[in-house]
């Protein structure tokens, strides 16, 4: 990608980002619920007087025009100010990174959980296809892909935390007790759509006519699948690993939720709950920046991954 492609991408991105956080704050301000009321009040059945309501609406400007509001709200943005997080007492900003750790963590531990499971499984599939080893990882790999997140967080969490003793139920903090259940429920979901990816690619390939010519030439299995085979099945994998890996940097909310894990996609949904529309507001931008950039870096690993693109930029 040159320097030029590589501006033109950066500028779609700028004005992806700017849609969004349009439509955001258009959906934002759709949203039943007063959140004046509700920063005021919380949850607790305080009565307000409408003065004291008018007079903060007038503060935070919610009585200008919707478009005031949204350029007034984007230019502090600009500046890095998201606002301030009446659910969590602290600037927007400060707690947005408070949870990315936990979901980093979580996300870096799910896709390693992946990748160790998913590649060997997939490419011994491929390599074996139509043996009973085959059916039976496609059995449970159909399994794995059908079973709901929230369904398996709470089985396990039933079997190895609250029949076992072995977990906690309650998580909370991040530490490596609460990581191992909220991973393996993500690790399991993503290696069953992942190893079926991977065997298809892989299958795809061995299909090749270039195949047919290295084992006529009289290379072994083993160099044909790692030296020719593997190489040009990674173009589509790594996409399909950037994609998910995105999916994870935005937070699992669902698991995140059953497993009381701090990330954001915890976060994101306790603010909506309280009508915490800045915190919403940031949380979503951030998702959609997040996936942005990891399609990015996708498309420029493409160049090292195939020489063929290499060539063709020159």
């Amino acid at each position: 990608m040159g320097k030029k492609q590589l501006a033109l991408r950066l500028g779609e991105m700028v004005l992806v980002l700017l849609g969004i956080s349009f439509i955001t704050f258009c959906l934002v301000m759709l949203a039943p619920g007063d959140p004046v009321r509700q920063m005021i009040a919380g949850n607790e059945d305080i009565v307000v007087s409408q003065i004291e309501i008018d007079a903060l609406r007038h503060e935070l400007g919610l009585d200008k025009p919707f478009l005031f509001q949204y350029l007034d709200w984007l230019g502090r943005v600009l500046h890095g100010n998201f606002g301030y997080s009446f659910m969590m007492k602290k600037p927007v900003l400060e707690a947005l990174m408070g949870g990315l750790p936990a979901t980093l963590i979580l996300a870096l531990a799910s896709t390693v959980f992946m990748l160790v499971f998913s590649i060997p499984l997939g490419i011994y599939t491929a390599v074996k296809k139509n043996s009973w080893f085959d059916y039976l990882v496609r059995g449970f790999s159909f399994l794995g892909v059908s079973v709901p997140n929230f369904w398996m967080g709470l089985m396990l969490l039933w079997i190895f935390a609250l029949k076992l003793g072995m977990l906690p139920i309650v998580g909370g903090s991040i530490s490596l007790e609460n990581l191992i259940l909220p991973m393996v429920t993500l690790g399991v979901v993503m290696t069953s759509k992942y190893t079926r990816q991977v065997r298809a690619a892989v299958l795809e390939e061995l299909n090749q006519d270039y195949v047919m010519g290295a084992r006529a030439r009289g290379f072994s299995e083993s160099h044909i699948l790692w030296k020719e085979v593997l190489p040009n099945a990674l173009l589509p994998l790594v996409t399909l690993l950037g994609l998910a890996f995105g999916s994870l940097l935005g937070g699992a909310a669902v698991v995140e939720i059953v497993f009381s894990w701090p990330g954001l996609g915890y976060m994101v949904v306790e603010a909506i709950t309280y009508r915490d529309f800045q915190t919403v507001q940031a949380i979503v931008l951030w998702i959609a920046f997040m996936y942005m950039v990891i399609n990015l870096v996708v498309d420029l690993s493409y160049r090292h991954l195939d020489p063929r693109l290499r060539k063709g930029g020159r």
